[in-house]
């Protein structure tokens, strides 16, 4: 308990920082298609909540997903070896991890989308990981429970190195907004083995100056993709945080877009699409401004897809068009 209570106190610590030096005042809004919502980012956490993920960060749920299963899910369990040797996951390919964003479980977007494009591209494993008991909170609840969570996800993966022998260099982490940071926080608990942690418009509210978000030592390659990052109440970071960081569009707003939301959401749609077609190509970036005015003139580098060895670092930026694939 005191252990549990330590870890609470020094979470609640990273949204310490005075708003002032944010670029995000009290609340923030966003619109989806359920109308307009205001997250208050004082608002006080659910201690009770937080102390059961950090106590039981295994409550996670994984559910596999194969080319012999690409629809039906199959429930692998923490500690639990017969639930992974007798589903269809297969050590000899590579595994992918996709976690959600707040307010959503495995069922929700991105998770559908990403999964039925690597599915039809490769022969790979698939795991969602629902955390919705914490995404289902306030904001700056889930806020501080992510780190609890991806260590969760960390401790999971090494159980299913240690009963399949599936090894971490095999292994590519994906995540959206809040998920970006769930899969940063669950690399860094394996030690940075994972192939690849690919952030989806890493979560910006309360992220900016945390300890705990996703960086670039929490896999051997990291990315980001930045598709809401705007100075004022953007959703997404927006700065450099991995070892390539893109910024389509200028990493601000997306064509065909008029919400928040649109932007945010277009991270993954990118993202899905350069998986099947490995088609989107930025130019390397030395400054912000450069970002900024699209006058990239450095090296080509490719956007998302699906390799596992891929390597690179720096900023850079791509336009695309309005609808898929981009």
């Amino acid at each position: 308990m005191k252990t549990a209570l330590l870890f609470l106190l020094s979470l609640t610590a990273a949204l310490a920082v005075p708003l002032e030096e944010r670029k995000y005042s009290r609340y923030v809004q966003y619109t989806d298609d359920d109308g307009v919502h205001t997250i208050d980012l004082e608002a006080e956490p659910d201690m009770a909540l937080l102390e059961e993920v950090t106590r039981n960060p295994e409550n996670n749920q994984y559910i596999l997903f194969t080319r012999r299963n690409p629809i039906s899910g199959q429930t692998l369990v923490m500690n639990n070896a017969q639930s992974i040797t007798s589903s269809n996951f297969n050590p000899a390919v590579p595994t992918v991890v996709i976690a959600h964003g707040w307010l959503s479980n495995q069922n929700t977007e991105p998770n559908p989308t990403i999964r039925a494009a690597y599915l039809s591209k490769s022969d790979v494993n698939i795991i969602t990981v629902d955390w919705r008991s914490l995404a289902s909170s306030g904001y700056t609840t889930a806020v501080l429970g992510v780190p609890a969570v991806g260590r969760g996800v960390g401790q999971f993966l090494t159980f299913l190195n240690q009963v399949t022998g599936a090894p971490f260099n095999r292994m590519h982490l994906i995540g959206f907004s809040l998920g970006a940071h769930v899969v940063g926080n669950a690399g860094r608990e394996i030690g940075g083995r994972a192939a690849r942690v690919t952030g989806l418009d890493p979560a910006g509210p309360l992220w900016s100056y945390n300890s705990n978000r996703l960086q670039a030592s929490d896999g051997i390659y990291t990315e980001s993709i930045h598709t809401d990052g705007g100075s004022v109440g953007g959703l997404g970071i927006g700065s450099a945080i991995t070892d390539v960081d893109f910024f389509p569009n200028g990493g601000n707003s997306q064509p065909g877009c008029v919400t928040n939301m649109c932007n945010h959401n277009r991270a993954w749609r990118l993202f899905a699409a350069t998986v099947t077609y490995n088609h989107l190509v930025g130019r390397q970036c030395t400054t912000t401004t450069q970002i900024t005015w699209n006058t990239c003139r450095g090296d080509s580098f490719p956007m998302g897809n699906d390799d596992l060895n891929k390597r690179g670092s720096g900023m850079y930026r791509m336009d695309t068009a309005r609808t898929y694939p981009y």
